[in-house]
């Protein structure tokens, strides 16, 4: 009776190695599920090849300080000067690509029934205009300075007439890093993606695209990518098309 008792304990103790072994082979090891793909990375149909990342004119076109605008005498042949308010009318940065233009419209629209009241207050800027603006960067931080806050001319968002710098009719922390705490900054970060528009320089992320935090830029991609990007979380162009250089330039 004792040995049979014995005996029995062997086997289940057995069997017991046995399902716990397997269970911790199937298993993927902590290091090996930092490395799987995301569920939403597994499941996505999202087409990266609807537009093209180098071409002048493209949607999806990046451009920074590793990506310069080629031809640098690039122009949009479709600006516009949106039906929102505006920092400065008479300004040849009052304007943008058409479709951003309207996007942003409906935007600026959509906000003000939420009492949140936006303007534009630059958009689209030549070549030889940024060569201005970021001259004065110069002078005020000098060159390193600039180098963080201004695109040197030839590697601005803002010669593709898609990227817009917004701020509030108030005025209240206009181009300031404080504006990502005010009602129109947080608005923006929490809906702007629905209508086409990704904040272009987050927070923490000066090593991927070149610049510090800038919550009142953001960039015009068509809402298709932008909802795409914020269902993955994936906040910058160069993260989401696996473009993120090995190093800044300057």
């Amino acid at each position: 009776m004792k040995k049979t008792i014995f005996a029995t304990i062997l086997v289940l103790g057995f069997t017991t190695f046995i399902l716990l072994f397997a269970k911790n082979a199937s298993a993927p090891s902590s290091k090996d599920s930092k490395n799987a793909p995301t569920q939403s990375e597994t499941t996505s149909t999202f087409d990266k090849t609807t537009h093209p990342l180098d071409q002048p004119g493209s949607l999806w076109w990046i451009v920074s300080k590793v990506r310069p605008i080629n031809p640098v005498s690039y122009a949009p042949d479709d600006l516009t000067v949106p039906k929102v308010a505006l920092r400065s009318p008479s300004s040849s940065e009052s304007r943008l690509r058409q479709e951003p233009a309207t996007a942003l419209e409906n935007m600026i629209t959509s906000a003000k029934k939420e009492n949140i009241k936006l303007l534009l207050a630059s958009g689209y800027r030549s070549y030889q205009l940024q060569v201005s603006v970021y001259n004065g960067y110069v002078l005020k931080l000098g060159q390193a300075g600039a180098d963080k806050v201004s695109a040197r001319p030839g590697t601005s968002e803002h010669q593709t007439g898609l990227a817009v710098d917004l701020g509030a009719t108030s005025k209240e922390c206009e181009l300031e890093v404080c504006f990502a705490n005010t009602a129109e900054g947080k608005w923006l970060a929490e809906n702007a993606y629905k209508f086409g528009f990704i904040l272009r320089y987050p927070e923490g992320k000066y090593d991927i695209v070149g610049y510090d935090f800038e919550p009142w830029h953001f960039r015009y991609t068509g809402v298709e990518l932008a909802t795409e990007m914020h269902n993955q979380n994936i906040q910058t162009l160069e993260e989401f098309f696996n473009e993120i250089p090995d190093k800044q330039p300057y």
